[in-house]
């Protein structure tokens, strides 16, 4: 454990990085439109101010030692009772600043962005109110010192992802994609918020402290329950298999939206949490294995879903699915692999932000297409589009130098150091990538045109291009910026651990071994896509083609598991309701008012009827104590 260190100076402020894009939120959201002419500027702006704070809190980072950099700032106490005690507390050192820096940079030139894309949109200020609202969970989920204040950043990442979602919500597609977002993601919040009463059970304690410093004492069974319980919240946030289904629905949001959502912020979130409770986890064998189970099947699922989908941000959405499987696996591996794991997440989340940027220009050039067989030829309207896309292209395939490359062939390698199977699944599906992406690329960017017609395609503003060029040099160069230069492994060490084991393949043979599969993968798609005219019609395909349009068939499996057995149950407690609860009370009732009608014909109002029924009571009174005497 890192020694905790008092917030002084510029770390005094950590508070204001959470503090600023939440007041924007404030702002935009209850000021009304009378902000629709300057709000999205004030989202912008808030998010901003965080991260060039962020950059300077770095800068003071580096000016210290490594066992100096871990930083806590308690606000007050938050919830008191008997000998619980949770803060309102926020922990700054090396995992949470990347984190930090990626949210705040990345976030910031989505909202920049943003302006060009929401630009006719009535209800833009509530976009940026929703979007900064957004920044500001996921800032306390990454900084919290503790897992109950997590677990506010967790929901509040939640609802934002709900209202961004559905920010179209007089679309029926976008309302009901936002519901199943909301209602997948609630799966995975019991799994978080059951791990955080077993670890108060467990320990006393939900602070990081008190949790990592005691995980030895725990046993085995416990450590696991909470590992997988944690896994189950990963699996929900990060869209991962079995949770995966609302991730392509999410779509349906705007582009920016889905930029926000798979680079910056909410899939990064189960990612943190499994390397955060690596304490947990570097004991916990059986959680540490079930992680990397996860990983792999959903690197396959996202790859395999995202080489048959035409809608091009979808495809990127199965992307998305396989790279954060790549991640999950990695962090699954333990200390071999959670640093590269969030080396691939920091590149991941800029070239990811760079290419569903980049699907949005394009979109904006082609009246809002998302079909790519009816793209094409756009590299001769959209150059600038066209080079960025490229960027982030290269460097999703792992092409050196592009930064993709430095990060998941460092994953790869890690795997091979932890055993063989694992290491060639993931060459595998680095080749599956290869394919996918390049047929996107071609598709859109290449061949003929296949414009519908009336369609005229044209380069976006450059309140959008300029973005999107500041992402593709990060798609290039950030890689050998954060290993060579910013040495990631060093850095990350002190708050993750860091080892090394020999591999069965050395470092040169690994990557010659992922670019040989990678290329076999775009050579592939440029047969199918480039040498083959593409038909604009969707090919009916072969089984496992259909199976990946319909995602693996993972929302019938939803249907059969869960949806339609709950409409059943629910039949069977309205029927329950109505006629068993329904029945006693109103039979209840029923009874009384009979009784009560009958009684009422004895009260005539004659005195003479009383004096009768006074007359008959006591001869049978009598009758009765004749008898008993008489037994």
């Amino acid at each position: 454990m890192t020694e905790l260190m008092p917030a002084e100076g510029v770390f005094s402020l950590i508070w204001l990085l959470i503090a600023l894009p939440l007041a924007g939120a404030v702002i935009l959201l209850c000021a009304g439109r009378r902000t629709n002419s300057w709000g999205p500027y004030l989202g912008v702006l808030t998010v901003s101010a965080s991260a060039v704070l962020g950059w300077v809190m770095l800068w003071e980072m580096l000016q210290v030692s490594p066992e100096q950099r871990t930083v806590e700032q308690n606000l007050y106490s938050w919830l008191v009772v008997g000998d619980f005690q949770a803060d309102m507390a926020f922990q700054l050192d090396q995992l949470s600043m990347v984190f930090v820096l990626l949210i705040t940079t990345v976030g910031a030139l989505i909202h920049v962005y943003s302006i060009g894309y929401m630009s006719h949109d009535r209800d833009r200020r509530k976009f940026f109110g929703y979007l900064n609202l957004f920044v500001a969970a996921m800032l306390i989920l990454v900084l919290a010192n503790n897992y109950l204040l997590l677990y506010v950043g967790w929901e509040g990442v939640g609802l934002a992802s709900y209202l961004l979602i559905g920010f179209w919500q007089y679309k029926p597609s976008a309302a009901a994609a936002a519901k199943k977002a909301f209602v997948i993601n609630r799966v995975g919040d019991v799994g978080l918020s059951l791990a955080i009463m077993l670890m108060f059970v467990t320990f006393g304690t939900v602070s990081f402290e008190g949790v990592f410093g005691s995980a030895d004492e725990a046993s085995q069974g416990t450590l696991n329950a909470i590992g997988l319980l944690l896994l189950l919240a990963a699996a929900g946030k990060s869209a991962q298999f079995p949770l995966q289904a609302w991730l392509l629905d999410a779509m349906e949001g705007p582009t920016p939206v889905s930029a926000l959502i798979h680079a910056a912020t909410m899939v990064t979130a189960g990612v943190y949490l499994i390397t955060r409770s690596n304490a947990i986890f570097d004991i916990a064998e059986l959680a540490a294995t079930a992680v990397i189970v996860v990983g792999v099947i959903t690197v396959f699922m996202g790859a395999i879903i995202g080489s048959a989908k035409d809608d091009i941000k979808k495809s990127l959405a199965g992307s998305t699915m396989s790279q954060i499987g790549y991640m999950v696996a990695a962090v699954g591996l333990g200390p071999i692999g959670y640093v590269f794991g969030i080396f691939h997440l920091l590149t991941h989340g800029v070239f990811k932000a760079g290419l569903f940027l980049g699907a949005g220009s394009v979109m904006h050039g082609m009246n809002d297409n998302v079909n790519m067989r009816r793209y094409g030829a756009l590299r001769t309207v959209m150059f600038i589009t066209f080079i960025t896309f490229a960027a982030g292209w290269l460097s999703i395939l792992g092409i050196p130098p592009f930064s993709g490359f430095w990060s998941k062939d460092e994953i790869i390698h890690a795997a091979f150091e932890q055993g063989v199977v694992v290491g060639v699944l993931l060459v595998i599906a680095a080749g599956i990538t290869g394919f996918y992406m390049t047929r996107m690329f071609i598709m859109t960017f290449l061949g003929k045109a296949r414009w519908e017609e009336g369609v005229h395609p044209h380069e976006s503003p450059k309140v959008m291009t300029i973005p999107l060029i500041i992402l593709a040099l990060g798609s290039t160069f950030l890689g050998m910026a954060l290993l060579f230069w910013g040495d990631i492994e060093s850095w990350l060490e002190p708050v993750v651990g860091f080892e090394s084991k020999p591999a069965a393949l050395s470092t040169a043979a690994t990557i010659a071994i992922s670019l040989t599969v990678v290329i076999m993968g775009a050579i592939v798609a440029y047969v199918m896509y480039w040498r083959r005219p593409v038909p604009i019609e969707e090919p009916r395909g072969s089984w496992l083609t259909r199976a990946a349009r319909e995602e693996l068939y993972g929302n019938q499996v939803n249907d059969a598991l869960v949806v339609k057995p709950t409409y059943v149950a629910a039949r069977a407690t309205a029927v329950l309701d109505a006629k068993v609860v329904d029945g006693v009370v109103n039979g209840s009732a029923a009874f009384v008012g009979a009784l009560s009608t009958r009684l009422r014909r004895y009260q005539t109002g004659f005195v003479r009827s009383y004096a009768l029924s006074m007359v008959g009571g006591a001869v049978l009174v009598v009758l009765a104590l004749v008898l008993v005497r008489a037994s």
